[in-house]
């Protein structure tokens, strides 16, 4: 089991930006590593893709986020963050840190939701309009 440890989830207005963290081990360098979203009342299997990245930095983005989402990790591989921009309402949920195998990467980020395996306990964001 691999520890996962998410932060920097916070209530802001429409607009707003939020920066999230996850730490993660240095030995799951060249793993694939995503981030993903889960809505209030929403089950466990609805747990949205959100962005993805590989051990050699190539990155995926639902159609939700892009333009204002980053997904990135630092030099060292033990931080996975998710910068936020231009939040809306709508991107309020519980977010997850997820580790796995690197073929992980290039599946469909709806089918990466079901097969990770390494998952942190969640940073919750709230939106406000």
């Amino acid at each position: 089991q691999v520890q996962l440890v998410e932060s920097g989830g916070d209530s802001v207005q429409a607009g707003g930006s939020l920066r999230l963290s996850c730490k993660v081990p240095a030995f799951t360098a060249t793993w694939c590593m995503g981030w993903f979203r889960q809505a209030p009342g929403k089950q466990r299997e609805e747990r949205e893709g959100v962005a993805s990245i590989d051990g050699g930095d190539g990155t995926t983005y639902a159609d939700s986020v892009k333009g204002r989402f980053t997904i990135s990790r630092n030099n060292a591989k033990t931080t996975l963050d998710l910068q936020m921009n231009n939040l809306q309402p709508e991107d309020s949920a519980m977010y997850y840190c997820a580790a796995g195998p690197e073929f992980l990467c290039g599946l469909p980020l709806a089918e990466q939701s079901r097969r990770f395996g390494d998952w942190g306990k969640g940073t919750l964001v709230t939106v406000s309009s």
